[in-house]
């Protein structure tokens, strides 16, 4: 595993990889500022600026209170969720990042199997909703988990990550049903190399350089298993 996350790392300034890091920067900065100035603007248009209290009298500058809990609350939402929402971008420009690393380190391999953007956008839709739901309800757990919580944060989504990116890139060579029979069988090396993948995704901006060294290290995994396991790939 960690050969192929070296491999991974060597190959970050590949233009492939770039486009798809910088694609990910624009497009996360846009959503918060897009999210957080929608948050602003409905909580605004049901507040007025002012209340009055009993023996107190008027309260005003409430507009501006609430702009600045709506830009904190953003960004607990936006630690919370980062993680899926990195997953969307990885899980669209899959494709991209795999065979770049395909063509640099398996330049004699064949065409993989063309998933088709549908379909991608499908399985990532999919798999992006079952994080945020996982994510949404472990919040509760990680209430009662105490100090524990960032362990339990890492557990549920390394086991999640590790095994649909792993399913993703293996089934561009040897379809899904064969996907899910390897991961299952290095099952433990996946939850790990997943867990590991996760541990900084809630940092921003470091969380879309993250998602690629991962596909990039579940590409190189991949192979290696199918070779270590004597199975070749099947190719189209």
């Amino acid at each position: 595993m960690l050969t192929a996350f070296l491999r991974a790392l060597a190959q970050l300034g590949d233009p492939r990889f770039l486009r798809v890091i910088f694609g990910g920067i624009l497009l996360a900065l846009l959503l918060l500022a897009l999210g957080s100035f929608a948050l602003i603007f409905v909580i605004g248009s049901f507040t007025p600026n002012s209340i009055a209290l009993p023996w107190i009298g008027p309260i005003g500058g409430l507009h501006g209170l609430i702009s600045w809990g709506a830009a904190l609350l953003m960004l607990l939402v936006s630690v919370v969720l980062m993680v899926p929402v990195a997953s969307v971008f990885v899980g669209l420009f899959l494709e991209t990042v795999a065979q770049a690393v395909e063509d640099r380190h398996y330049p004699d391999l064949p065409a993989a199997f063309n998933t088709g953007f549908g379909t991608m956008l499908i399985d990532t839709v999919n798999f992006i909703g079952l994080l945020i739901a996982v994510n949404l309800i472990a919040l509760l757990f990680y209430a009662l988990a105490g100090p524990l919580a960032p362990l339990l944060f890492l557990a549920i989504n390394g086991n999640l990550l590790g095994r649909e990116y792993f399913v993703l890139v293996a089934s561009r060579r040897i379809g899904r049903p064969a996907a899910k029979a390897l991961r299952r069988s290095h099952g433990g090396q996946i939850w790990l190399a997943g867990t590991l993948m996760a541990a900084p995704l809630s940092i921003p901006l470091l969380n879309l350089i993250i998602p690629v060294l991962g596909v990039a290290t579940f590409t190189h995994l991949f192979h290696q298993m199918a070779r270590d396991d004597a199975s070749e790939p099947v190719f189209p």
